[in-house]
């Protein structure tokens, strides 16, 4: 388990040193231009290189414009004394918003993806959107439906499917920017090293968690992780949304192996033979989920099923596949209070059958992935 440096260092050091590099890296911009495209000819592909490079410095310079801008709100909060007032936490979540529109923006349009969100199975209804113009199209049946689904009113758990890079920053945005829901997001402890990550989820209700191990020990997970978890869902508002990942990590095919096994050492073969059947996701893990909807008896929960991302698993693949030319399609399905159950084992259950439902719609849609 890598080991974290402490708070101190990530702000004193770590903070700075992402501005520096930055600052460095649009320096050379011409000199590092020139050089990749010379090299262009002996790397295969589109313009591999240069995009590459170009979008390693675009993230330093959002990453340093967002400390920069975080270290402005600290100053005028008195210092830090006024940070967790409600004024502050939604500063934040309009700049993360603002922040995230601005990265999809320029990344969607070097990588050439879309975005499509759709609350309908019909394929008429799926809404292709560019990440780099802004949505219009909120009329069509299909976004519609899907925007419906996150209609204010209620608090939500959002459990999503973890099956791709990137996918937790298209859910966070596509929550913020197209529904209006303020995220708490619960995320992998190793997300801190990037200083904008780590300031700005610090400063906003959400928590940083080692998941449980995939092999024959446990990194991390269990009772603390739930109890954690449960702190963070604890008083949802009508306009927020829990944000969870069942699966515990990233699909991939040793996880999912390690998951089986696991199963099937603790006793739970008929769950362990569901999990061999469903081909695209993971086991789901129950305990985070109880525990949310535990501390929040008047959550409704919204599954996403999402796919196009699902042959991008190291770093080779996205190389690979540079640029992308894909569309990534969100499916989401809305489940009333009154129709989840009460229980760990009996929502251990219906999560699995929701999981299932989640692997035969990416199944259905071979032409979307």
């Amino acid at each position: 388990m890598m080991r974290l440096p402490p708070t101190w260092v990530r702000r004193i050091l770590l903070a700075p040193l992402v501005i520096v590099a930055a600052v460095v890296m649009l320096v050379l911009t011409p000199l590092w231009l020139i050089v990749a495209l010379a090299l262009t000819a002996l790397v295969p592909g589109r313009f591999r290189l240069p995009r590459v490079l170009w979008l390693v410095t675009v993230y330093l310079l959002w990453d340093a414009m967002l400390v920069i801008a975080m270290f402005a709100l600290w100053i005028a909060s008195g210092f830090g004394a006024a940070l967790r007032r409600p004024g502050f936490v939604t500063a934040h979540y309009a700049l993360g918003g603002w922040a995230l529109r601005a990265l999809f923006w320029i990344f969607g349009g070097v990588l050439r993806l879309t975005i499509t969100t759709t609350g309908r199975d019909e394929a008429d209804d799926l809404v292709r959107l560019p990440w780099r113009r802004r949505d219009r199209d909120a009329a069509v049946p299909g976004r519609a439906a899907f925007d419906s689904l996150f209609a204010p009113g209620a608090p939500l758990v959002v459990a999503s499917r973890h099956g791709g890079p990137g996918d937790s920053f298209v859910l966070i945005h596509t929550l913020l920017n197209q529904v209006a829901r303020r995220p708490r997001i619960v995320l992998k402890y190793t997300l801190q090293w990037d200083p904008a990550i780590d300031i700005l989820l610090h400063r906003i209700p959400a928590r940083f968690i080692v998941p449980s191990g995939f092999g024959n020990g446990r990194a991390g997970g269990g009772a603390s992780v739930e109890e954690a978890l449960g702190d963070l869902a604890a008083g949802l508002g009508p306009e927020d949304a829990f944000v969870i990942f069942p699966e515990g990590g990233q699909v991939s095919p040793s996880r999912r192996r390690s998951r089986i096994q696991r199963l099937r050492a603790s006793g739970r073969v008929a769950m362990a033979e569901r999990a061999e059947a469903m081909v695209h996701v993971m086991a789901p893990q129950p305990g985070g989920m109880h525990a949310a909807l535990d501390a929040a008896p008047d959550a409704d929960v919204v599954f996403i099923a999402h796919t196009g991302l699902e042959k991008l698993v190291t770093l080779r693949d996205i190389w690979r596949e540079l640029p992308m030319d894909k569309s990534i399609t969100m499916r989401a399905w809305r489940v009333p209070r009154a129709e989840i159950p009460d229980g760990l084992d009996a929502r251990a259950a219906w999560l699995f059958d929701w999981f299932a439902r989640i692997d035969a719609w990416i199944d259905a849609h071979p032409e979307l992935s």
